[in-house]
């Protein structure tokens, strides 16, 4: 007797399209993913966060809680948003932030902004042709500051892997200071691969590292007038492999004193002045 359908081998194609054809396994898991990304929500804390997201038109807003007192303070932005607000005691402000958060008496559920493909925001998007590459920074502190500094910079993006990096949250909002809802902060699947992509569209790709071939004054020289992408890593591991090997170049900061190492946002911060003032 032949086996059941319950006894699938992995890999195998499961699922049907409208036409009723049978989809491959993998479509059918990013299907799923592309569910669960539409459902996600992020709850954003903290006055300058929340009237940031308030005044976003493309920010999707769903909940909205908060004390009279951040009420009147953000009276004019809840007025332009059209959401109405929730409001609660100071003492019961029940909302699912971590305990500690400096919430100031305001939070807000809203769904994670969309940005768009990589190639139109790097391409034609507003700002410098100057990106950022963050290679697993899961730190949102370290996120939301490479964000402020890529703004003040007039970068184009920061770019970091869908996976192993820095989701969008309170907390990263909050470090930003309303950069996030300015500051394209795109996800992609690979990071390599994006850089690649990068590179066909003209970037040359610079990994700042501390033991780096070149200095970054002398790597951006070489770049002349091509766009730039700069590629960062985590603190501690650095630029993994295959991101090192992509870069065209390694360059470092130079340093004065005995001790050569910088935050990845300060250095990041660093790399956007000395790029962006070319």
């Amino acid at each position: 007797m032949r086996a059941g359908r319950a006894g699938r081998i992995k890999g195998e194609t499961q699922g049907t399209d409208m036409t009723g054809a049978v989809k491959p396994s993998w479509v059918v898991d990013k299907e799923r993913g592309r569910r669960a990304e539409a459902r996600e929500t992020v709850w954003l804390f903290g006055l300058h966060a929340v009237r940031d997201a308030l005044v976003n038109p493309a920010r999707e807003k769903l909940r909205l809680v908060v004390t009279k007192n951040a009420a009147d303070k953000l009276a004019e932005a809840i007025g332009i948003s059209g959401i109405e607000p929730e409001l609660v005691d100071p003492r019961r402000f029940d909302v699912p932030i971590d305990e500690g958060s400096v919430h100031q008496g305001a939070a807000m559920e809203v769904r994670p902004l969309q940005w768009g493909k990589l190639a139109e925001v790097c391409i034609s998007g507003t700002g410098l042709p100057l990106v950022v590459c963050l290679d697993r920074v899961t730190d949102p502190h370290n996120v939301g500051a490479v964000l402020r500094s890529a703004e003040v910079f007039g970068a184009r993006a920061v770019i970091a892997p869908r996976h192993h990096s820095a989701p969008e949250t309170g907390a990263l909002a909050k470090t930003a200071s309303g950069a996030l809802e300015r500051q394209p902060y795109l996800k992609v699947t690979n990071l390599a691969d994006a850089m690649a992509e990068l590179r066909e569209m003209g970037f040359m790709l610079i990994g700042l590292d501390g033991d780096g071939d070149v200095p970054l004054a002398q790597a951006l020289a070489q770049a002349g007038s091509r766009a730039v992408a700069l590629v960062l890593g985590a603190e501690g591991p650095g630029l993994r492999d295959r991101t090192r090997a992509t870069c065209d170049v390694i360059a470092r900061i130079p340093f004065a004193g005995a001790f050569g190492s910088l935050n990845v946002s300060n250095a990041a911060a660093v790399g956007l002045y000395a790029a962006s003032s070319r």
